[in-house]
């Protein structure tokens, strides 16, 4: 049967750069490092999504990480319907928010007080600001490739869709910002203390991907942050541990809570909203009480704590269990071997970093252990890749440098078809000519 037309995705997509830039709100999304036209998606439920020309595909982006329970789950839909029903905003205190901030405490206790937010970025931005109050210093360990949101003080050597365009120090940020922003190598102990005794006194905080998501997947090696928090203490520093991806996906406490290693200030974001626009950053009760009103560190917002986000979050948080961790581990572990066993079977190197329900594949021959492993990877088998698998039906990340997430909506026969669709893509990489 011929595949469906592709021209209503192709027409809003020339429609839509006469008015968004670049016709996308998010950069990744415009498939300019992997080629071709975005299709356009009308609908989802479970594990698929429908574009607007009415192809469906098996999705593996699941909106980069926040539907850890499938697209529009019918509990979600229910509660979010009955939540509008009674208002979409009040810019007025709500019992959702309550009930919420409650259950990430009860999930992460390190996070003894919580501030709801409207996105990620909004989180590191006011956990470094608060940072910066706290110890009255100005400086901050970022890691190279690690992605905190489109924030001046992180888009310095920043990861995901800055590495994918080529642009890892963005335009528009001052030189003073730059100046302050110390950029270490992920997973490298020493990079990281040689900073601390070069400014030693200046350092406000560290700030950290736990599992790196933004130069595609990329875990720490045995002892990495456990040495990072002894050097904090060392030094006098706050240990900011961004968990807006790693977030209830390594498990219901995070991270840390995985690993073991607590930090100060700890930003949330994508599965607290359950699929609406959150974010969050909490902490000890001593630092996040200088936040306003307690304390003099301002931040506000008109739609921080909006009740269909707090509503959506709770469902979502409420419904991780044991259960759902176990088949989205045992889904990660198939997907990531079939991957491997694919490329292997078609001669092409490839290294596939994997970490419960979240993985990277790498067009590489050794381990991905940081940003500059990273960006050795091969972008255009990568791209190949990408779109043959989106022929066959597999929708992925459109960028070598981002995660690929599972939900309880996957199947093993969802990824069973995804491995069969890469053992087809990647033997017709192998028939093509180098470039």
């Amino acid at each position: 049967m011929a595949p469906p037309s592709k021209k209503l995705s192709a027409h809003l997509f020339a429609k839509a750069k006469q008015i968004l830039p670049g016709g996308v709100n998010s950069p990744v999304r415009a498939f300019s490092s992997v080629g071709g036209r975005p299709p356009f998606i009308r609908r989802a439920r479970g594990a698929r999504i429908v574009d607007v020309d009415g192809r469906s595909y098996i999705d593996f982006v699941m909106s980069w990480g926040p539907l850890i329970h499938g697209h529009a789950p019918a509990g979600l839909i229910k509660i979010l319907a009955e939540t509008a029903a009674r208002g979409t905003s009040f810019g007025a205190p709500t019992a959702q928010e309550v009930e919420l901030g409650l259950l990430v405490q009860q999930l992460m206790p390190s996070l003894s007080r919580v501030r709801f937010v409207n996105s990620g970025t909004e989180a590191t931005i006011s956990a470094l600001r608060l940072a910066r109050a706290a110890t009255k210093r100005n400086r901050v360990i970022k890691f190279a490739g690690c992605y905190h949101g489109h924030g001046d003080p992180f888009l310095v050597q920043a990861g995901s869709g800055a590495t994918t365009l080529g642009v890892p120090t963005s335009p528009g940020v001052s030189p003073a910002v730059a100046t302050d922003t110390l950029v270490a190598r992920y997973n490298d102990l020493s990079s990281v203390e040689r900073l601390f005794r070069a400014h030693r006194a200046s350092i406000a905080a560290l700030i950290v991907e736990p599992v790196a998501g933004n130069m595609g997947v990329v875990g720490p090696i045995l002892g990495f942050l456990e040495g990072l928090r002894s050097l904090c203490d060392q030094y006098g520093a706050l240990l900011i541990f961004d968990e807006v991806i790693s977030g209830f996906r390594l498990s219901p406490g995070g991270a840390q809570k995985h690993f073991g290693v607590k930090p100060d200030l700890t930003c949330l974001g994508k599965i607290i909203g359950g699929g609406l626009p959150v974010g969050a950053y909490g902490g000890r009760r001593d630092l996040m009480e200088q936040v306003a009103p307690v304390g003099p560190v301002y931040q506000a917002g008109t739609l921080s704590g909006n009740p269909l986000a707090m509503a959506a979050g709770h469902w979502a948080l409420s419904n991780l269990s044991p259960d759902l961790y176990t088949h989205l581990d045992k889904l990660g572990r198939r997907l990531a071997s079939g991957l491997a066993e694919a490329a292997r079977q078609a001669n092409l190197n490839l290294q596939v970093n994997a970490f419960g329900s979240v993985l990277t594949p790498f067009f590489i021959a050794r381990p991905v252990r940081n940003y500059s492993d990273a960006t050795q990877a091969d972008t255009n088998a990568y791209a190949k890749f990408f779109r043959g698998m989106l022929t066959r039906g597999i929708y992925l990340p459109p960028s070598q440098f981002e995660g690929w997430f599972l939900s309880a909506a996957h199947t093993t026969r969802h990824v069973d078809q995804a491995i069969d669709a890469a053992h087809s893509t990647m033997r017709a990489m192998r028939r093509q000519p180098r470039q």
